[in-house]
């Protein structure tokens, strides 16, 4: 099992998310985001309009994704 955090991955607070794959981690960011959304949180409204000019772009999404599974995979183990 991994650990990473919402900024980590593109979000805007430390809320820390545990996942023993990179598409586990995703499932949960993108959990926590839709939950942000939902309450309105200003500064990860701020991260998701980020987030919506990167998929304009396939390559620069396809990138986006490829560099935060590298980060994930050169994580230690949770101990």
């Amino acid at each position: 099992m991994k650990t990473m955090t919402c900024n980590q991955l593109g979000g805007a607070c430390d809320l820390t998310f545990h996942a023993n794959t990179f598409d586990e981690m995703a499932e949960l960011s993108k959990n926590h985001g839709k939950e942000m959304f939902q309450k309105k949180d200003p500064a990860h409204m701020q991260a998701m309009k980020e987030m919506q000019q990167l998929l304009q772009s396939p390559e620069a999404m396809r990138k986006w994704f490829d560099d935060k599974r590298k980060q994930f995979d050169a994580l230690p183990e949770d101990k």
